[in-house]
């Protein structure tokens, strides 16, 4: 296993090299001028300047290999100063944002808190509540249980959060007035009453994300099960006289959830891409979000960078699906 993660790891840098050389192409040929937004007031010759400053006045292999410098080397730096106070990547040139003339990584780490508090829990709590779903289901196929959870499914995945979003805010916000209808960013968290404010304006945005990764997941698990459940070392195990709480959950479950765990994996990478619909319909002031205001304002560098640490995470949380392949499943050797 050691030696699989390890030429994974190695077989990485190549895959996310070539990504990044394709998101930087595709970009290049995008339309815009980064100077568009600057006022008509400013003289031509500082606008060249500016230019020049952004690095667009040289040749393009020599603005890919700059940026994979301040990537790979300079943002790390900067990261260990930040938490060291060492002085490594003083007067280095980092990925600056077009649009606000700020590091780029600075302004995702500012919108990272809020992404995760409400991408990240309405994930955790879509898994916490599809897989038990997904097993009581398969197990009492056809039952009045199995019928209404795929009812609620259906509705997951058939209402899309642009509906649903605005739907929960007309019945939660305005007729009943429990909750909030915009997410407010600058609040902080202090004590016992700002956490419930929290908690307050958070629940609806959290609702509708969970919905829809529950009607997925519990799909897949009711799925999984039905197929594990009418296998022969099912039968074999009840005819030996185990409990039946012991061959669903230890023998079927195990089973089950190999294909299960490709699915959660590869969706959490899209909690640190945000819910970008449903970001915009809260106002959380989040990544996907912020994706959306640099698409508009064709802030290559923004764009470059959040979309390749999408692909950094994606190949990422690919190779822990299948480090965990060979956890569930001992049949798998990778070595």
């Amino acid at each position: 296993m050691l030696t699989f993660t390890i030429r994974r790891l190695v077989l990485a840098i190549p895959t996310l090299l070539f990504i990044s050389l394709v998101i930087f192409l595709l970009l290049q040929l995008a339309p815009g001028d980064p100077m568009a937004q600057v006022p008509l007031t400013v003289p031509p010759e500082v606008k060249e300047k500016m230019r020049q400053a952004l690095g667009l006045g040289e040749p393009i292999h020599i603005q890919y290999l700059k940026w994979l410098v301040q990537f790979f080397w300079i943002e790390p730096l900067n990261l260990i100063d930040h938490y060291l106070g060492t002085h490594f990547a003083e007067g280095q040139l980092r990925v600056i944002s077009w649009q606000t003339r700020s590091p780029v990584m600075d302004i995702v780490a500012q919108r990272l808190p809020q992404t995760l508090w409400v991408v990240g829990l309405a994930y955790v709590v879509g898994v916490l509540i599809a897989l038990p779903i997904g097993i009581y289901s398969a197990y009492r196929q056809y039952s009045v249980f199995d019928q209404v959870g795929t009812f609620v499914s259906m509705i997951g995945f058939s209402v899309p959060p642009f509906f649903s979003g605005v739907l929960v805010i007309v019945i939660f916000s305005v007729q009943l007035g429990w909750f909030p209808s915009i997410y407010d960013t600058t609040h902080v968290v202090r004590d016992w009453a700002s956490f419930k404010i929290q908690l307050q304006q958070m629940i609806m945005p959290v609702m509708v994300l969970a919905l829809q990764t529950t009607a997925q997941i519990s799909r897949f698990m009711r799925a999984s099960m039905l197929d594990n459940l009418n296998q022969d070392y099912v039968r074999t195990a009840r005819a030996k006289g185990l409990k039946e709480s012991a061959v669903v959950m230890v023998h079927v479950l195990r089973n089950s959830m190999i294909p299960v765990i490709t699915v959660i994996a590869l969706g959490i990478p899209s909690i640190f891409g945000g819910a970008i619909i449903t970001e915009q319909v809260f106002k959380v002031n989040g990544i996907g979000q912020l994706l959306i205001t640099a698409l508009f304002a064709n802030d290559l560098p923004m764009v470059m960078t959040l979309t390749f640490i999408f692909a950094i995470l994606i190949v990422l949380f690919n190779l822990i699906a299948d480090i965990l392949y060979g956890i569930l499943d001992p049949r798998i050797r990778y070595d």
